[in-house]
């Protein structure tokens, strides 16, 4: 039984077909036109069988020959090839369904990064344009390949799903692109550091704009991007297009976890190669634990100075009006100070839980 493709081409009508029809009303024999034409009968025959395209050359022959403008044969094999290459994709996405339903396709559309289709073929052209990649086999090179790439160093072929975390990250790269930002200013950046603690200590209602403007001005973009299944990022940093690139997600909605994240990966940005791309909390993924460490004690600095943390330390133990107090001094948020203070074992876990504030970064 033909398919709806094999249907589709043979109603297809090649630019042969109206140059048959045509010499077939002047009563002229293809062995004839081939004469008039000046080209081997057998060239004649391809381009009447849609073997052979009509190119420019071809098309003025035709016209000196059948009086049909040029331009008439040009845009007859222009849609003729057009109409044949849709063809052809529909049957190469058909070929890729297996391809696109390893993407968490039902909440990409939820978020608007998919458009509402149900349609195979509509989804992998859609996803292949998200990704920017020409075909399943650019995006498998870019993103799982373990050759280095100009994207990325590291593969995500072992991680528990490169097709979603490859969605998210493709995500933060886009929302960056629409960011307005200055050139790259290293030491800039550095000295704004200090401006976003304030920012995590202040806490505004528009905290996630003001950051964003804060690491823009000094050519740091700064995007948020909601988990997808099976992508349980909390953050990622790298250059993308020659310019930093810090992506969180406000995984766990706690600030004293987003502050501890961004001052992390903004460790990585300041402290670690270009050529990195750093993902927080995906197993599978290559990690270099000294990196890691680096910027866990970069963000641990930047929310509480070695002199501040060991003026806590000595103050032990602790209560909850001291912390706060201490937070007070400190200009830090004091869900940092007790986040500290849990990891290191120095108060149980349920300790000052109430003290987190909740982020709800996509509402």
């Amino acid at each position: 039984m033909r398919n709806a493709s094999q249907i589709e081409r043979e109603l297809l009508s090649p630019p042969g077909d109206t140059i048959q029809e045509t010499i077939d009303v002047l009563g002229m024999s293809q062995a004839e036109l081939a004469e008039r034409m000046g080209r081997p009968k057998e060239k004649v025959n391809d381009i009447i069988k849609g073997r052979e395209p009509v190119s420019t050359a071809t098309a003025f022959q035709l016209e000196k020959v059948l009086g049909i403008p040029a331009g008439f044969w040009i845009n007859r094999e222009k849609e003729y090839r057009k109409a044949l290459y849709e063809i052809e994709q529909k049957e190469s996405y058909i070929q890729n369904n297996a391809w696109l339903q390893n993407f968490p396709v039902t909440q990409m559309k939820k978020l608007g990064w998919l458009p509402q289709a149900t349609e195979k073929h509509i989804l992998v052209d859609a996803i292949l344009s998200f990704f920017g990649v020409a075909s399943p086999e650019e995006w498998k090179r870019i993103y799982v390949d373990e050759e280095v790439s100009v994207a990325f160093r590291i593969s995500l072929a072992h991680t528990q799903n490169p097709y979603a975390i490859s969605a998210w990250l493709r995500m933060g790269e886009l929302e960056a692109q629409k960011l307005n930002l200055a050139l790259y200013n290293k030491k800039l950046f550095k000295e704004s550091l200090e401006k976003v603690k304030q920012l995590a200590f202040e806490f505004p209602e528009d905290f996630a704009a003001k950051l964003q403007t804060i690491c823009a001005t000094a050519g740091v973009a700064v995007v948020y991007t909601p988990n997808l299944p099976k992508a349980p990022v909390s953050g990622a940093s790298r250059w993308f297009h020659n310019r930093p690139l810090i992506q969180l997600s406000g995984r766990y909605k706690t600030d004293d976890h987003f502050w501890f994240t961004f001052f992390h990966e903004a460790g990585h940005i300041l402290e670690h190669g270009k050529k990195d791309i750093f993902l927080e909390n995906v197993a599978g993924t290559e990690t270099d634990l000294k990196k890691e460490e680096e910027a866990d004690r970069f963000a641990a600095k930047c929310l509480l100075k070695e002199s501040e943390w060991t003026e806590i330390l000595e103050n032990a133990p602790y209560t909850e009006s001291q912390l706060i107090t201490f937070a007070q001094k400190f200009k830090t948020p004091v869900s940092a100070i007790i986040g500290r203070l849990q990891h290191q074992g120095l108060i149980a876990h349920s300790s000052g839980n109430h003290l987190r504030r909740k982020i709800e970064l996509f509402g």
